[in-house]
């Protein structure tokens, strides 16, 4: 067998680009979330994994949100539930919570965590009920907004505090947090809580440097009938502006709700990124051009190499 040696300046190159971003993060916080999409492949969840793997190893302390909407709808409707979806939430009766808390943590939690103890990343896997992570109430019915229709959500919670502590003692051990979306109100009823909503939660509560959102999608979309038309970077006008033009619909409208809730909150910077593509969180946090899409509060303080990497959204 005749074997050649690759040339090694692409990597070095590559090493040099990134070493400033991996001296900046050292020791910072990541929340990275992850839909449910991904781990129905065990290919591509053993790819994301990967990413994160690279993070930790680097010194940044990640946390680590999933969500399990595929597996879940696929549960149910073998239960004979139909899958109600409403502004791109999912309505959660009586009885599908209890399959919502074995497909979220027990199926994807563990599954997760097999990939990580693979890759050499110490992980545990814990719910917004251990240790009162995620301290939460029932919502009451809500009226859609330009509508008269009053909506229940049923067994869905919504957020009163983030109580950081187990999160932080993981961290400081070394260990990585993956944290299924489920809570509890006081009386210990369960409540199913959106992904999304719960990793912008902990962002804030943890101050974190970067949120993560990993979905299907390419990024935010100018255009949502054309999968090319990724806006690279946008501020919570733009992002408001999108929304009013109705570039952001369905499943995007939490994500887009739960980004302004992150930035309000303290996060510096949110990305959303395809767990379809090739190292995107990698892509995304080590170098200028990126993958997707990036918000922030204001685009005017991104810095001018950032703003000439891609499409900017005003």
């Amino acid at each position: 067998m005749i074997m050649h040696r690759t040339d090694p300046a692409a990597v070095i190159r590559a090493l040099r680009s990134a070493a400033p971003y991996i001296r900046l993060y050292k020791g910072k916080t990541f929340v990275v979330k992850a839909g449910g999409g991904v781990f129905g492949d065990p290919a591509a969840t053993r790819a994301l994994v990967e990413q994160i793997a690279v993070l930790h190893s680097l010194g940044i302390r990640v946390v680590f949100v999933h969500g399990g909407g595929p597996q879940l709808t696929e549960v149910t409707e073998k239960l004979g539930v139909p899958t109600q979806m409403i502004e791109g939430r999912r309505v959660t009766d009586a009885q599908s919570i209890d399959a919502t808390a074995m497909v979220l943590s027990g199926l994807i939690n563990t599954r997760i965590l097999a990939a990580c103890r693979e890759l050499g990343v110490p992980a545990l896997g814990i719910s917004g009920v251990d240790a009162g992570l995620i301290q939460a109430h029932k919502r009451a019915p809500v009226k859609l907004q330009g509508s008269d229709a009053i909506v229940d959500y049923g067994f869905v919670g919504d957020i009163d505090y983030i109580d950081t502590d187990v999160i932080k003692k993981l961290l400081d051990a070394g260990l990585m947090p993956v944290i299924s979306p489920l809570s509890s109100d006081d009386a210990g009823t369960l409540l199913n809580i959106n992904a999304d909503t719960v990793a912008a939660a902990i962002g804030a509560a943890l101050g974190a440097e970067k949120l993560v959102l990993c979905t299907g999608a390419p990024g935010i979309l100018s255009d949502i009938t054309d999968p090319t038309s990724v806006v690279s970077y946008t501020d919570l006008a733009g992002l408001a502006k999108l929304r009013t033009e109705g570039r952001i619909n369905d499943g995007m409208l939490p994500k887009a709700k739960a980004i302004e809730n992150a930035i309000n909150g303290g996060v510096q910077r949110v990305h959303v990124i395809s767990y379809k593509a090739p190292d995107a969180i990698l892509a995304e946090v080590f170098t200028n051009e990126g993958t997707g899409t990036l918000v922030v509060a204001d685009i005017r303080k991104l810095a001018p190499a950032e703003l000439a990497a891609g499409n900017a959204q005003p």
